[in-house]
């Protein structure tokens, strides 16, 4: 087994339960332009992807509402929607566990909602290094945001692995040649698979 110096981790799906948050969040948006609310397969590309390109999606057969759904989108105050995300159990635990001696990043196709996230959550306090959506041209499934914190920590492809539980998060780990941890979704294509955060320390921090 590798000895790994960098965990970086998805965000939603992972560290947070953020689904109901996210549904609560784009029905919102659709009402307010007069549109009937999210299917179930909407909801799961819009908690892979951007705000935008979650609009864009959401309104594709619709085009002439889009531009009004982002100005909503813009206007709407996310904070109300907060209540409904939980943190993964065993959080707190893992981080000060593996921290030091890992690194910890984030890298996550959030956007706007990101800052107010770190905010609440205090992330800072546990990650060295957080790349949103607004911090890259080019969002995930492309490596940039991952490659970012690589370079900004200084630490090889080789020492950095990546935790996410979607296809969007095994593309990412892919192009970025990194290790890839499955959480929560065996039908992924990964190097380890977990089921909870508390099983991560036994995989980051062997041969330690």
């Amino acid at each position: 087994m590798k000895r790994f110096d960098l965990a970086i981790f998805d965000c939603d799906g992972v560290l947070f339960d953020s689904k109901d948050s996210n549904r609560a969040y784009y029905n919102t948006i659709l009402k307010g332009i007069d549109r009937h609310p999210m299917t179930e397969k909407e909801l799961n590309f819009c908690h892979m992807h951007t705000a935008n390109e979650s609009i864009d999606y959401l309104l594709r057969f619709d085009k002439e509402k889009i531009t009004k759904a982002k100005e909503y989108a813009a206007h709407l105050d996310y904070g109300q929607f907060l209540k409904f995300i939980r943190m993964e159990p065993g959080f707190k635990e893992v981080l000060a566990t593996i921290r030091p001696p890992l690194l910890t990043a984030i890298s996550t196709n959030r956007s706007t909602t990101m800052p107010r996230l770190v905010d609440i959550f205090e992330l800072d306090k546990w990650f060295d290094e957080i790349v949103c959506a607004l911090d890259v041209r080019h969002p995930k499934p492309d490596p940039e945001g991952v490659l970012l914190i690589l370079d900004r920590l200084n630490v090889s492809r080789e020492k950095a692995i990546y935790i996410g539980d979607s296809m969007v998060d095994e593309e990412v780990a892919s192009r970025a040649g990194l290790s890839f941890i499955a959480y929560k979704n065996a039908g992924l294509n990964a190097d380890f698979y977990v089921q909870s955060l508390l099983e991560l320390p036994d995989i980051l921090l062997a041969w330690r």
